[in-house]
């Protein structure tokens, strides 16, 4: 969690956007996500999400499902995605990661457990898309106790009293999805972004990240206008899946690299400055 509140902390300050790329643990294949995690920092990325296998997802597009397909038939597991994550902080002990994935896998383990075995490998965040607030207060304080940051949703159909609720319980960061729809899909209207934004932050007082469909640097950047973080996840996941198997960590670095020219360019007239 501090490695999440230090990174915004210190973007603010220097009047920068957060870069968060989302990418399958074990796709395309397990050797290759450790590797994948530092290409991508090296490339810009502030934070890392790091998505947990699952058969039966309901927020993600087809990218993302396949890329999910494929590594569950390489046995990724969540304690393979642990483990990973485990690999990755032996060279990395700054960069905050953030698993992202459904309850059945944290279930099957049982929450505490799962908890203890984060912690151990160096997990910074959590965000279960079928956890809502109502129904996560003992997660969400079992990860709160071990300082991971439980992390919610918010969707532009939230209710205000949604909003308090995730208000209650999240911390390091809010998860606005732009779209009425699955991973990937549509295209964003970032004025109605912004609207959506600022009665979101009437309610709570966290950085606000915002995905779903951004899948450029243009993009990219009228997005940052208004949120702290842009989330990129199935248009990076495909850059990965058309890559051959031996330039993977290069094109995806290279592809997010582009994205972070974006967000550094020098703000234009009327742009946030």
């Amino acid at each position: 969690m501090k490695r999440i509140a230090e990174v915004f902390r210190q973007l603010e300050s220097a009047d920068r956007t957060a870069l968060i790329p989302f990418i399958t643990a074990g796709h395309p294949q397990p050797g290759l996500t450790a590797p994948l995690m530092h290409g991508l920092v090296r490339a810009g990325a502030d934070i890392l999400e790091l998505g947990v296998p699952f058969s039966d997802p309901m927020a993600d597009g087809p990218v993302i499902q396949r890329a999910s397909e494929q590594a569950l038939a390489q046995g990724v597991s969540l304690t393979l995605v642990l483990a990973m994550v485990a690999a990755f902080r032996r060279d990395n002990g700054h960069t905050a990661v953030v698993l992202m994935g459904y309850a059945n896998p944290i279930e099957a383990m049982g929450v505490e457990r799962f908890a203890d075995a984060a912690v151990s490998a160096g997990v910074d965040g959590v965000l279960v898309v079928d956890y809502p607030p109502e129904e996560s207060e003992a997660f969400a304080q079992a990860l709160i106790a071990r300082a991971i940051a439980p992390i919610y949703l918010l969707a532009p159909t939230t209710s205000p009293a949604r909003m308090d609720a995730v208000a209650r319980l999240a911390r390091g960061y809010v998860y606005y999805v732009s779209l009425k729809g699955v991973t990937g899909a549509g295209h964003i209207d970032a004025d109605d972004v912004g609207r959506h934004l600022a009665v979101i932050r009437n309610h709570l007082h966290l950085p606000l990240g915002v995905g779903f469909g951004i899948r450029d640097g243009a993009t990219a950047r009228a997005i940052a206008q208004h949120a702290d973080a842009v989330v990129i996840g199935s248009r990076l996941v495909q850059e990965i899946e058309a890559a051959p198997e031996a330039e993977v960590v290069v094109r995806a670095a290279e592809w997010l690299a582009g994205i972070r020219r974006a967000l550094d360019l020098p703000p234009e007239d009327g742009e946030r400055s």
